[in-house]
């Protein structure tokens, strides 16, 4: 399976196709909630058309905002799938220019501008975390504290047991099977670690 991306930040690109001006904008965003919102920050009122794509996981969503069907938001979508990026919005804003581009012209544009947007844009891997409770005498807690860090794990939450204590803790789902020996090790095979 190809590793996906997620944008760094938000990533604009502005370019002139047959005297029709096209801003692609793009933004990540967690949920289907942030990528509307985005859509109503950055929509202009003055433009023609504001098409716009988002996928979140298994979820996406597009429009074509008056463009003929499938010649604006379905490209875009699959400009955002093209380069395996995921939890992003783009919108692209046309302001036309008085010469029609076609349906082939007007998929490529919308597309196309979408792409070399994303293209341009900062990424970073997304990374599949994992929430997980472990538990440990009073004694390893310090060093598994230690470890912590060094795994890229975050904790979130602590609580103290009459034995010893229980972390709650987000890392990378690839660093569980390294708590888990860690776990172990510090314990003497008394410790726990279980999924959330």
């Amino acid at each position: 399976m190809s590793t996906k991306f997620v944008l760094a930040g938000e990533a604009r690109l502005q370019r002139e196709v047959r005297k029709s001006r096209f801003l692609a904008q793009a933004h990540p965003v967690e949920d289907a909630d942030a990528a509307l919102a985005f859509v109503s920050r950055v929509s202009e009122r003055d433009a023609t058309h504001n098409c716009w794509a988002y996928r979140v996981g298994a979820l996406y969503r597009f429009t074509d905002d008056g463009e003929p069907g499938g010649t604006a938001g379905k490209p875009i979508l699959q400009a955002i799938d093209a380069q395996n990026i995921d939890r992003a919005i783009v919108v692209v804003t046309r302001w036309f220019g008085g010469i029609k581009l076609g349906a082939g012209g007007l998929a490529r544009a919308y597309g196309g501008s979408a792409a070399e947007c994303l293209r341009v844009a900062a990424k970073r891997p997304l990374i599949a975390l994992a929430i997980v409770r472990a538990r440990c005498d009073f004694a390893a807690a310090a060093a598994l504290h230690g470890w912590l860090h060094d795994h890229a794990a975050v904790k979130r939450n602590e609580r103290f047991l009459e034995e010893g204590v229980e972390l709650e803790l987000e890392l990378p789902e690839a660093e569980v099977p390294a708590l888990v020996d860690r776990v172990r090790d510090l314990t003497r095979g008394r410790g726990q670690v279980e999924a959330q």
